[in-house]
Formats: C-alpha cells, structure tokens, sequence
C-alpha cells in the first residue's frame, strides 16, 4: 500500500494529533458513560440486570469487528477506512443519545463500537505510514500510547459534567463535533492509501470470528448475573468457541483469508498480543475498581474520583512520552514488556492491602502510581512490537489483531474479576465486605500480569528485540 505523495513534517504532525484524536475518543466512549447511567435508567426503563448493557454493547461491537476493520483496511485503503468509522461512529453517537428505547440505546451503542472498530486498525496502519522507519515512531507510538489514559480520564470529567450541567444524551452527542473536527483536517494531514488488488473480503471469516468473540464475550459479561454453570451461560460459551475453531478452518482453506494463519506462528506477534490482552485484563480492571473503591468505600464524589486518578494518568503520559522510548532503545522491547507487566503486577498486588476506613494518599496513590509506571512501560513496546512483526501489506489486519487483544482482554478480565467481586461481597454489602471482593479482585489482576510477564519472557524469543525497528518478515 502505498501513498500519493509525502507529507510535510508538519503534517505528518497534524496527523499524529488525529491519530491519537483517535484513540482519544474510541476509550473514552468506553468512560463517558459512567456517571450517566443512573440517568440513563430512569430516562430510558432499563432493569438493573440490562443497564450493563449500555457498555457491553460498545465493547462487543468493538472486540468483535477489529478484525473485520483490520482487514477492511489492508483491502481499501487505511484513510477510507477511517474515515467510513467516523461517520458510522457520528451514527452511533447521535442514536445513542437521541434513543427513547431501551433497544434503540443498545443498538446506537452497538454502531459506536462498529464504528470504533474500523477507525483503530485504520488510525494504526496510518500511523506506521507516516513515521514507519523514522527516528520519530517511538515519539509517535508514545503519543497514540498515551492518549487512552487521558481518554479514559477525561471520559469521566465529562460523563461528569454533562451529566449534571446538561442531559445525558450529550455524553454520546459530544462524539460528533471531535468527529466532525478530525474529517475536516483528514483531507490534508493524512497520506492517502491505494486499495490493495487482494481478491475478496474474506466474508465467511469476517461473520464467523464477529459472532464468535461476541458469543464469548456475551457469555462472559453476562454471567456474573444470571450464573456461570447454567444453560444459557455454557451453550453461549460452546457457541463462541465452535465459531471460533470454524473461523480458524476458513482461514486456513481461504485464498485471501481475514487472517493469515501464518501470521500467527511469528513469535514476536504472539508474545506481543499476549502482552496486551493481559495488559487490557489487568490495567482495565484495576481503573474500574479503583474508581469504585474511591466512590463507594472511601466515599469520594465521580468527580473526586476521577481527580485521584490525575496523578496516575499524568505519570503514564509523562513516562511514555518521555521516558519509554529511551529506555528501550537502551535495553530493548523485550525488557521493557516483561519489567513493565512485573510493575503493573507490583502495584496490584499492593492494591489488594486497601482499608475499609483507608485513605487515599496511604491506600491509593503509591500503589496506583506503581501500577502507572508499569502499564506505560509495557504498552508502547508490546504495541510496536506486534504491528512490526507483520509484512507491510498486513498492518492492518496485525493493527486489528493487537487492539483485538487489549479490548477483549479488557473485557474477559473485567466481567470475571467483577464476579469474584460480588461473589465475595455480594450486591447489598457493608463497605467491608466490598473492601474484600475490591482486593480480591486487585489479587485476580496481578496475577494476570504476572502471567503476562512469565509467557512474554518465555515466548518472545529475540530478548533485544525493538518495537521500532524493521523485523523479520513473516513469510507468506
């Protein structure tokens, strides 16, 4: 794939702003809706059981679809792509927030994480197009690295704000002037792709890996309510997994495949996508619990909560746009990934010592900024290390692949640590009891980037590996 012509380096920069823009708003679409849900309840009639569906709508849409938006974008260029996820996501956006209906809410949520599902591979492929083989792509990789975190805290400033001094509509309606802004300046800032002559989209694969992570995650989320050995629970599950081994046989037969299988077998790519789905699993659910533990224990405002939160965020920008990059030119990829997850565990497990009676600057801090500095160690480089270990013509889909795996992970290590949680604590409980269940899920946690480490040290089997350096290419 290739562009029409170079960019200026200072619209190579605009473009990283966009890019990051990117990321920016698909995790904060994530956040945002937080403090809105108990409006969204009473506003819109959903049961206490269904109103978790407002997030997990988004996140299934999501998780399930990156591939698909990967591909998509190796097919017709990364620039179409992203710019058809920004319209589907303004869709989205303007549903969710105009929904009278529970259905209808569901599905704008739905059409958000279609459409957040096309611009990340896309945004991803975009920025290897512009600094790939520059002495500026760690600088860049920090920089899209970063903006989560602020994406994350900002969601919960703003569901926040326009939640008490607007409606709450408007924390899906704010999407749609961010969105409006980035396709203003896409014309001009970002390198315009070629469509990649490959044979058809693989549309048996597109519809069996979709259906399949979404069974899997609908399982999984679902289950803390209704029971993780009942019928619904375990025939969704068989669902998932019988869609997924029929996706992997498509592929396998397939002349242009979603996902070269091939792709698969390179070290670096798995080390890597295993890095970042514990990452996702551990990093998501220690921000949700910490929160909760703030609010609900400590007694803290949204707002307080999300001020407590500032340090943490403030540190992983910091180290990963200043830090990070010079630390793996020194010591390598692999270093860094395996020294970040073993922080990020650190700090977790020191989580697991909170007080019902606890207090924010001796419970929360030290151990959150340990975690901090863990999360933003490993990120960027586990990041880079799983796009560039894929041919150039399969960026996206190894874009799609590697978000694939934070968001699922996110997803898979939130809803099970959030059954232990009530498991432990129950629904109804003192602030003791969900002082224990918040521990024992900070415990779940750290032993999931704990094993995160353990599998990165033994898999990625080039110890000096860079992120930003050219890699062996898989063969075709």
């Amino acid at each position: 794939m290739s562009t029409s012509r170079p960019l200026s380096p200072a619209k190579r920069w605009l473009g990283l702003v966009l890019i990051a823009t990117a990321q920016f708003v698909v995790i904060m679409d994530t956040s945002i809706i937080g403090v809105a849900l108990p409006d969204i309840q009473r506003a819109l009639g959903f049961t206490p059981e269904s109103l978790s569906w407002v997030f997990n709508a988004y996140v299934v849409a999501f998780g399930g679809l990156l591939l698909l938006g990967g591909r998509l974008s190796d097919a017709f260029g990364a620039r179409k792509i992203f710019v058809l996820g920004w319209i589907v996501l303004i869709v989205g956006s303007i549903m969710a927030g105009a929904a009278g209906t529970v259905g209808v809410e569901i599905a704008g949520r739905a059409i958000q994480g279609a459409g957040s599902a096309m611009i990340a591979p896309a945004a991803l492929t975009l920025l290897m197009m512009l600094f790939g083989g520059t002495s500026d792509l760690p600088k860049a990789f920090a920089v899209y690295g970063a903006a989560a975190p602020i994406g994350g805290t900002a969601g919960v400033f703003l569901g926040g704000v326009l939640t008490e001094y607007v409606s709450w509509p408007w924390v899906f309606y704010v999407t749609v002037p961010i969105a409006l802004l980035v396709l203003a300046f896409t014309g001009t800032a970002l390198p315009r792709t070629v469509r990649k002559a490959s044979g058809s989209i693989d549309i048996g694969g597109a519809v069996t890996v979709t259906l399949g992570l979404a069974a899997v995650v609908y399982a999984v989320v679902n289950a803390p309510e209704i029971g993780w050995l009942t019928w619904s629970t375990l025939g969704m599950l068989a669902a998932g997994i019988v869609l997924l081994l029929i996706f992997f046989l498509i592929q396998a037969r397939s002349r242009n495949p979603l996902l070269r299988l091939g792709l698969l077998r390179a070290p670096l790519l798995g080390a890597a996508n295993i890095a970042q789905l514990m990452l996702g699993a551990a990093w998501v659910s220690m921000w949700f619990f910490l929160n909760l533990y703030l609010q609900q224990v400590l007694g803290a405002s949204a707002f307080a909560a999300g001020a407590a939160l500032l340090p943490m965020t403030g540190l992983v920008v910091l180290v990963m746009i200043a830090l990070a990059p010079r630390l793996q030119e020194r010591f390598g990829a692999k270093a860094l990934i395996v020294s970040g997850l073993l922080l990020l565990a650190g700090g977790l497990a020191w989580l697991a010592f909170i007080r019902p009676d606890g207090t924010y600057v001796v419970d929360v801090l030290p151990a959150s900024l340990l975690a901090a500095l863990g999360m933003s160690l490993a990120f960027v480089p586990s990041l880079g290390t799983a796009i560039n270990a894929a041919p150039p013509a399969e960026t996206g889909v190894a874009s799609g692949l590697v978000s694939t795996s934070y968001q699922i992970g996110s997803a898979l290590g939130l809803a099970v640590l959030t059954a232990i949680v009530y498991g432990i604590a129950g629904h109804d409980s003192t602030t003791v009891e969900l002082t224990q269940g918040y521990s024992a899920a900070f415990i779940g946690a750290a032993i999931l980037a704990l094993l995160g480490a353990i599998i990165t040290a033994i898999a990625m089997r080039k110890p000096r590996a860079s992120a930003f350096a050219s890699e062996e290419s898989v063969s075709a």
